[in-house]
């Protein structure tokens, strides 16, 4: 029987992965314990808020396929779905929540799955799909300052454990370029929910003969492959927390960003 919140995860298998994928044979004690699911098959749900936008499965596959591709985890291709106050929400550690309207305010059940997700050790990207409109902005923004008050959303530093959690990125992009930075809400010593304003699904995304749906600009291909990057990065993050910010491993990333890879 699959594993739900507040049962413990097989964090070793995690733990094997995230040094597999950066290529560092080495053994460390996870700081975290509690976790969600089973290890072997990470599932990167989307989330529906009644207002989800059509594609978000199919980007939430697309970015399934490519961590599976280009690392050693191995995500379920056919991800599924969930709801804020559903127990579904709690089958995986990453949840992906994209946008493009106003929606109406949660009801006070959403918001305590909410809070509970993130306090059980969950992770939440949040994607804005207009990558710059105002509605959804606005309606995220009061939906988690109800859940929580106290942990605004900030500016993400360039210096951040995402930027390097697999590959080495010096600043967010999407569909579009947007802002110079993510924002987020720390909990604790992690980052549990990033919010990007880039459209970073409008690059993962393809239509049912497998092509592109939509452009990417202004920098083309060679932006979407960052975009896609940092999807990667944001998964491998949510995995496998801070563990790049251990010291042991300052010298092996300052040669791969000396070399400019």
């Amino acid at each position: 029987m699959r594993a739900v919140f507040g049962v413990r995860w097989s964090r070793l298998l995690l733990v094997l992965a995230c040094f597999s994928v950066s290529l560092v044979s080495l053994v460390f004690v996870a700081r975290r314990a509690a976790a969600f699911g089973d290890a072997t098959a990470v599932e990167i749900v989307s989330l529906d808020v009644g207002r989800s936008i059509e594609g978000s499965r199919s980007v939430a596959e697309r970015l399934a396929w490519e961590v599976r591709k280009r690392s050693s985890v191995e995500p379920i291709l056919e991800p599924g779905r969930a709801r804020l106050d559903h127990a579904s929400l709690f089958r995986s550690p990453f949840v992906y929540w994209r946008g493009s309207d106003e929606f109406p305010p949660l009801s006070e059940q959403a918001i305590e799955g909410l809070r509970k997700y993130i306090h059980r050790g969950g992770f939440i990207l949040i994607d804005d799909a207009t990558a710059g409109g105002e509605g959804f902005d606005r309606a995220v923004r009061r939906e988690l300052l109800r859940a929580f008050p106290a942990l605004p959303l900030k500016p993400i530093s360039a210096e951040h454990t995402i930027y390097r959690s697999f590959y080495l990125l010096r600043k967010p992009v999407g569909r579009v370029e947007g802002p110079a930075f993510l924002e987020g809400i720390t909990y604790g010593d992690r980052i549990a929910i990033v919010y990007s304003r880039h459209d970073l699904g409008g690059a993962l995304q393809r239509d049912k003969l497998g092509a592109w749906s939509q452009a990417v600009v202004p920098g083309g291909e060679p932006q979407r492959e960052r975009a896609i990057r940092l999807g990667v990065n944001l998964v491998l993050y949510a995995l496998c927390t801070d563990y790049k910010d251990d010291q042991v491993h300052a010298p092996f990333i300052m040669r791969r960003r000396g070399s400019g890879r």
